[in-house]
């Protein structure tokens, strides 16, 4: 019996150390769930980072817009998307970093039983700041792609989502936008400090998310003039980015990983990678813009602004580089500013559209917007120029629309620093005019092409999406882009 007794002793202390060494794997000073909160700022970064970023392995649109070129690789400037699978690198950082860690928020904070209680007042509205950015970035995948994946998207258990049509998707986000602006509760808050935008002002999230259904409005008017109209005008009415201090600005810190990703490509790297192009320097000089300043220095040991050839080989030395400024680590990154909505404005006006004020005002609006935000001086003396004044260069240019010219050449140069914009408001206004590539290996890009990884994995769904935008080719306009 003694035996036994000791046995069962024995038991109890092996079961009692085992569940004492089980407690010490437990982590008490990390939370067990990651708060939705957590994830929302984390999707912010990440949009803004791949929106930002100047890496050839993420984001090749300011190469594409000919801001920016390559000095001794110049693959990516002369088109060449698959070399480092950009297309596959955009897709994953839109839909795993971003879209799916914005959906998880959303969950989270939905379940959320806040015991504050103005906090939880404050859920709704989250939710719908949490729906702008999604929306943004669906957005972008349209006007990026095509036709993309949506109604089946980020579900963990479908690996193969079908793809759907881009425009329908666009009228969705349109009418989801639509609602969630008119949900949004400016008289409450919602992120606070963990918002790296506006932290937690609802009326500027507002502002902002109007200028983005006036942007959306505005990419339909070729394919759907009746809905790009109400839209536009709609927008305007809902409210819209009204001066520098609405701008939709993401807020980086002096310190990595917190920098802005194009202080990291070109300085915490070391490397000696890009120039300016000698589009914009070229273009910048024509107009005696002040900008030129603000945007580039001269060649060292010089007073001379030198651009590198398109697709050539550029001698760093020997060619103008961006201003500290540009690369500074707390630049903000832009995701959406006063000067693009003005110019959107303005656009609104020349298409018809009644969205107040003239075309020329709202021109003027932008332009001075931007000479605002970059810290250029004479900007009333420059808009007075015959070649600006919106007017007179109205009535010198040949184009088939002429606001197209004008507008788009304006606009292309407020977004400075703005790939991704820039090269879409390239591909719809087609100003201004870009430069052939040395040794171009596609025709200027008007899409990127589907990931590699979709053809393999997801093949049904891909051949039937690349068959419905045309074909799976850089080349191939988008159906938003009809002119």
């Amino acid at each position: 019996m003694k035996k036994y007794s000791i046995i069962i002793a024995l038991a109890a202390l092996v079961f009692s150390c085992s569940s004492d060494l089980e407690s010490l794997n437990v982590n008490t000073k990390d939370p067990a769930a990651v708060p939705g909160e957590s994830l929302f700022t984390g999707a912010q970064k990440n949009l803004a980072d791949q929106m930002v970023t100047l890496s050839v392995n993420y984001n090749n649109t300011k190469l594409y817009a000919q801001y920016l070129q390559e000095t001794t690789y110049t693959d990516e400037s002369n088109y060449d998307m698959i070399g480092r699978n950009v297309p596959k690198a955009h897709w994953d950082a839109m839909y795993k970093d971003v879209l799916k860690d914005l959906n998880e928020a959303k969950k989270i904070i939905n379940a959320t039983t806040y015991s504050n209680p103005a906090e939880e007042e404050r859920k709704a509205n989250k939710e719908a700041v949490i729906d702008i950015i999604a929306i943004y970035a669906y957005a972008n995948l349209v006007e990026t792609f095509g036709d993309i994946p949506y109604s089946e998207a980020l579900d963990i258990n479908n690996l193969l989502p079908k793809y759907d049509d881009g425009l329908t998707v666009y009228r969705d986000l349109i009418s989801k936008l639509t609602t969630t602006l008119a949900a949004l509760d400016t008289s409450k808050g919602s992120f606070g400090d963990a918002d790296r935008m506006y932290k937690g002002d609802t009326e500027k999230w507002k502002k902002f998310g109007g200028s983005l259904l006036l942007r959306m409005g505005i990419m339909l008017s070729d394919v759907d003039a009746a809905l790009a109209k109400s839209t536009a005008e709609a927008a305007v009415a809902s409210g819209v980015i009204e001066s520098n201090a609405d701008n939709a600005n993401y807020i980086y810190m002096s310190a990595a990983p917190n920098t802005n990703p194009v202080h990291t490509n070109l300085v915490l790297s070391g490397r000696n990678d890009f120039v300016a192009a000698e589009t914009i320097i070229d273009v910048l000089e024509d107009l005696n813009d002040p900008r030129l300043q603000s945007f580039f220095l001269p060649v060292a040991g010089s007073t001379e602004y030198k651009g590198g050839g398109i697709g050539a080989s550029s001698a760093f030395k020997d060619h103008s580089h961006v201003t500290p400024r540009v690369q500074a680590a707390e630049e903000k990154g832009v995701l959406f500013d006063y000067a693009e909505t003005e110019f959107l404005l303005a656009e609104a006006v020349a298409r018809g559209y009644a969205v107040g004020g003239t075309a020329k005002e709202h021109y003027d609006a932008a332009i001075t917007a931007s000479f605002e935000f970059w810290e250029a001086a004479n900007v009333a003396t420059y808009l007075a120029q015959a070649d600006i004044d919106y007017d007179t260069a109205l009535a010198a240019s040949t184009a088939t629309d002429p606001w197209k010219e004008v507008i788009g050449t304006q606009k292309w140069i407020a977004l400075f620093n703005r790939g991704m914009e820039a090269w879409t408001s390239i591909r719809l206004l087609d100003f201004p005019e870009m430069r052939p590539a040395a040794e171009a290996v596609s025709g200027y890009p008007q899409r990127y092409t589907y990931p590699i990884v979709e053809q393999t994995l997801n093949g049904t769904s891909y051949t039937a999406a690349a068959a419905a935008i045309g074909e799976d080719k850089v080349e191939q306009k988008l159906f938003w882009d009809k002119q």
